[in-house]
C-alpha cells in the first residue's frame, strides 16, 4: 500500500512539475501544493465577484475549452475577488490558488484578473486530458508596465479581422501594447474624413510582382484602408483583452503616400507617386503652415479614435535633402533662430507635440526625435541600438526599448536557405530570449524610466497574414517572459523545451509558426590548414545523415559523427532522421573551391561591426561559400564608406589567371556596386604589380559576380582592392550619405 501511494505521488507531482514548467510567461513565483488537484468536471460555475467581465471571459473561455457547460453565478468554485497592491513594482499583481476545493483568483486591478485567467487557462489546456488541475498557488506581477508589439500595415495591408487575431496572439502571452503603424511612404491607412484623398489616393499603390495575386490586387492597384467604424471596432477588442492600441502617424519622413494625396504639402510641388519600393524617401512633409494644418486635422480625428495615452509620431529617417534648398525652410530656420535642419526637424516634432499635449496625449518617436533636442515631454523609442533609451533615460524622459539588435521580427529566424524571404539580418530565439530592457548604464533612478520592450513587425516582405504570424511565432513567447521579467538567458533551455510544448497549442489553433529551433545548422571551420564542415542540432535524439554529391540525403545515406573534409567542389546536403523517417527540412550547402580557400586573408580596413560575417571576419572571404544576396549577416563583409583592401597569402608561388567576387547593389538599402576593382600581385608582401583593373561599365554588367581575367600569374600573394562609390548619388534614397559596399567570395583561379 505505501508503494502505490509513493507511486501516486510520483505521478501526482511530476504532473504538477509539468504544468508548472510550460507555463509562458513563467510566472514570478509559483508554490507546488502536495494536496490533490481540481476537478474539470462537467457544469462547472464561475463566481463573478468582483470581476465580472473577466468572470464571464473565463467561463466563455472554458465552454469552448472543455465542451462542456459552465455557468456564471454570484460564486462559484471558480471564483474572484479584489485585492489592494501595496508594491507600486509589482504591476497588475494577482493570485492564482488551487486545491480540490476550487480555484480562487484574487486581482489588484481589471487587467491583472485577466492575466491570472490566461494563466489558468493555460494549466486548463496542459490538464485537460488527465481532467484535472494539480493544486498549487501563484503569485505573479509584471516587471514593466509596457509590454509591446507592433505591426506595420502601410507596407502590406492586413484586414480588420487578422489584427484581431494579432491581438489574440499577445493577450495570450499577457503582452498589454499594441502599436499600429498606420501610414507610410507606401500606405495610409486610417480614414480621415476631413481629408479624403489620403486614402481616396494614399490608401493604393500600383501592383507589384510580390502582390500581384494577392484578393487586395484590383483595377491595377493595390492596398486598403480601415474605416473609422473599423477602428473603434478594432480598439473595442483590444479593450477586452487590456490591450492599449498606440496609432502611428508618421512624421516629418516617410510620408511620400500623403504627398501623393495633398502634394502641396512637399517642398517641391511633387508630383508624387505611393511608394512601391523601400528605404529612406527625400520627399518628406515641408514645415509650412498648410502642412501642420493637414496634421493637426488628422490629429483631430485620430484622438477621437484612439484612447491610448500615447500617440506615436515617427520621427525617424527624414533626410533634410529637400529642406537644404528649399527657401520656405531655409527661411524658416533664420526666422525662428534654428541652428540648421536637424533643429527645424526639433522645432517640427515640438510643434506638433505640443498641439498633441492639448489634447490630452503625449508623443512617442524613434530615437531619432533626439535629433537637434529633444521634445519636452516626448517618450523615446530605442530601435538603432539601446543608446537612444540611455540618453532619454538620463535626460529623465521615458523610454521604450526595440534595438533592431534583439526587436526586429522582420529579420530571419533560422537559416535562410530553408526560410522565406526576409530582412537581410537574423534574429534568432535565443536572442530575443537574452535582451535585457534595462541598459547596466543606468543606475536605478534611471533605470525606472525605461518602460519595457517593444518587437517590431516591419512587413516589407511579409505580403499575407500567415507570414505574419510565421515571423511572430516562436519569438512572441521569448518577448513574452522578456517583457513579463521572468526570462532567465542562463537557462534558456528549459525555455525552449516549454516553447516546444507550446506548438501543440498553435498546431492546434492552426497557427503558421517557424521551426527554425529543429534546424540542423551548419558551421564552417578551419583546422590544420584544412576546411571542414561541421552540422549540429538541438534534437539530440536523432540522427544526421548526409551526402556530398549533391542527391537529396535517405536513410542510406552516410551518419554524420565528425565534421565532413571540404578538399573539392562539392554540395553537401544533410537531414534529421528519426525512426527512418526525415525530420524537417533538408540543409543545402554548396562549396566552390578555388586556389585562395582556406588561405589567410589580411585587410587593411575592417568591415563595419554590424557586418563581419558572424565575426569570421577574412574567413568568409576564402570559405568557398558564396553569401546570399537576401541575407548579408553571414557570409558578407559589409564596408560602411570604405574599400575593402584584401591581401591573401597563398602560402607558396601559385600559377592563376582569374580572379572572381561577389558584390551586392541593393540601392534601397544605401547598398551600391563598386566603382572600380583592382587586382595586383607580390612576391614578398610588400612590392606589388597591378595586373588587371575593372571600372563601373564592366561592374554594371556583372550582375553582382564581378570576373577579371589577364596574363597567367605566379606570385605567392594576391591584393584584391574594392573601391567603394564615395557618396550616395543625388536623387537617391540617403543621397550624400557614405554607400555601404558588400564583397564576399575572392576566388583565385
Amino acid at each position: 500500500m505505501r508503494k502505490i501511494l509513493f507511486l501516486s505521488f510520483i505521478f501526482f507531482y511530476s504532473s504538477v512539475l509539468f504544468a508548472q514548467k510550460n507555463l509562458i510567461p513563467m510566472p514570478q513565483h509559483l508554490e507546488i501544493s502536495k494536496q490533490g488537484s481540481f476537478p474539470l468536471k462537467a457544469n462547472l460555475t464561475v463566481g463573478a465577484g468582483a470581476f465580472e467581465t473577466q468572470a464571464k471571459y473565463l467561463a466563455n473561455q472554458l465552454e469552448g475549452l472543455l465542451q462542456t457547460k459552465v455557468t456564471l453565478k454570484k460564486s462559484g468554485p471558480i471564483r474572484f475577488q479584489k485585492i489592494n497592491n501595496t508594491v507600486s513594482e509589482k504591476h497588475d499583481y494577482y493570485e492564482l490558488k488551487i486545491d480540490p476545493s476550487g480555484v480562487f483568483i484574487a486581482a489588484s486591478t481589471e487587467s491583472a484578473a485577466f492575466y491570472a485567467v490566461q494563466t489558468l487557462l493555460q494549466l486548463v489546456e496542459e490538464n485537460q486530458a488527465s481532467g484535472s488541475i494539480p493544486a498549487l498557488e501563484i503569485k505573479d506581477y509584471a516587471k514593466f508596465t509596457y509590454r509591446g508589439a507592433h505591426l506595420d500595415v502601410s507596407r502590406h495591408f492586413f484586414t480588420a479581422d487578422e489584427v484581431k487575431l494579432f491581438l489574440d496572439y499577445l493577450s495570450r502571452y499577457k503582452m498589454n501594447k499594441f502599436h499600429w503603424h498606420l501610414t507610410d511612404d507606401q500606405g495610409w491607412r486610417i480614414e480621415i474624413k476631413s481629408h479624403p484623398k489620403l486614402t481616396a489616393i494614399g490608401a493604393y499603390r500600383a501592383v507589384t510582382d510580390d502582390v500581384k495575386d494577392s484578393k487586395l490586387t484590383k483595377d491595377g492597384r493595390y492596398g486598403g484602408f480601415y474605416t473609422q467604424e473599423q477602428i473603434k471596432d478594432v480598439v473595442a477588442y483590444a479593450n477586452k483583452l487590456q490591450i492599449e492600441i498606440i496609432p502611428e502617424i508618421e512624421m516629418p519622413g516617410h510620408a511620400q503616400a500623403a504627398l501623393a494625396a495633398y502634394p502641396e504639402l512637399s517642398c517641391t510641388g511633387g508630383p508624387f507617386q505611393v511608394g512601391t519600393t523601400w528605404g529612406v524617401m527625400d520627399d518628406i512633409y515641408c514645415p509650412k503652415e498648410e502642412t501642420f494644418a493637414l496634421l493637426e486635422d488628422v490629429i483631430d480625428e485620430v484622438v477621437t479614435l484612439f484612447p491610448s495615452h500615447y500617440i506615436h509620431i515617427g520621427g525617424d529617417e527624414a533626410p533634410k535633402t529637400r529642406w537644404k534648398t528649399c527657401a520656405h525652410c531655409q527661411e524658416m530656420i533664420k526666422k525662428e533662430g534654428l541652428k540648421d535642419e536637424f533643429e527645424l526637424q526639433s522645432y517640427f516634432i515640438k510643434r506638433m507635440e505640443k498641439y498633441i499635449n492639448a489634447k490630452g496625449k503625449d508623443i512617442i518617436g524613434w530615437d531619432e526625435i533626439l535629433e537637434g533636442g529633444l521634445a519636452p515631454n516626448a517618450t523615446v523609442m530605442s530601435w538603432t541600438g539601446i543608446e537612444g533609451g540611455i540618453h532619454a533615460a538620463k535626460a529623465g524622459h521615458d523610454a521604450i526599448m526595440t534595438p533592431v539588435s534583439h526587436m526586429y521580427l522582420d529579420y530571419y529566424q533560422g537559416n535562410p536557405q530553408s526560410e522565406p524571404l526576409a530582412f537581410n539580418a537574423e534574429l534568432r530565439l535565443d536572442k530575443v530570449y537574452s535582451f535585457n530592457p534595462i541598459p547596466k548604464e543606468l543606475n536605478a533612478q534611471e533605470a525606472k524610466h525605461i518602460l519595457g520592450p517593444q518587437a517590431n513587425m516591419w512587413t516589407e516582405y511579409i505580403t499575407n497574414f500567415k507570414h505574419v504570424e510565421y515571423m511572430l511565432f516562436p519569438r512572441l513567447l521569448a518577448l513574452s517572459e522578456v517583457a513579463w521579467g521572468t526570462s532567465k538567458p542562463e537557462a534558456y533551455k528549459s525555455f525552449e523545451n516549454r516553447v516546444i510544448h507550446e506548438f501543440a497549442y498553435l498546431d492546434r489553433k492552426k497557427i503558421n509558426y517557424s521551426k527554425a529551433i529543429f534546424e540542423l545548422n551548419g558551421n564552417i571551420i578551419s583546422r590544420n590548414g584544412k576546411m571542414y564542415y561541421e552540422l549540429s542540432t538541438i534534437k539530440n535524439d536523432n540522427t544526421i545523415r548526409y551526402t556530398t554529391d549533391g542527391t537529396a540525403p535517405t536513410v542510406q545515406s552516410a551518419v554524420y559523427k565528425e565534421p565532413v573534409v571540404v578538399d573539392r567542389t562539392m554540395t553537401i546536403n544533410a537531414a534529421n532522421f528519426s525512426a527512418a523517417r526525415m525530420v524537417g527540412s533538408v540543409l543545402k550547402q554548396d562549396f566552390v573551391i578555388s586556389k585562395s580557400t582556406g588561405k589567410s586573408v589580411q585587410l587593411l580596413y575592417e568591415p563595419n561591426e554590424a557586418y563581419q560575417a558572424n565575426h569570421t571576419h577574412t574567413a568568409t572571404l576564402v570559405d568557398g561559400v558564396y553569401g546570399n544576396k537576401q541575407y548579408f549577416k553571414k557570409n558578407w563583409l559589409g564596408f560602411n564608406g570604405k574599400d575593402l583592401v584584401a591581401t591573401i597569402d597563398m602560402a607558396e608561388p601559385v600559377s592563376f589567371s582569374n580572379v572572381e567576387l561577389n558584390v551586392v547593389d541593393q540601392n534601397a538599402s544605401w547598398i551600391y556596386y563598386p566603382q572600380a576593382v583592382k587586382v595586383y600581385v607580390s612576391q614578398d608582401n610588400q612590392n606589388f604589380t597591378l595586373v588587371q583593373e575593372v571600372g563601373k561599365e564592366v561592374i554594371a554588367k556583372s550582375k553582382g559576380t564581378i570576373k577579371l581575367s589577364f596574363e597567367k600569374q605566379t606570385a605567392k600573394f594576391v591584393k584584391v582592392e574594392v573601391q567603394h562609390l564615395n557618396k550616395i548619388p543625388a536623387g537617391s534614397g540617403g543621397a550624400g550619405s557614405p554607400a555601404w559596399l558588400f564583397v564576399d567570395e575572392l576566388s583565385v583561379y
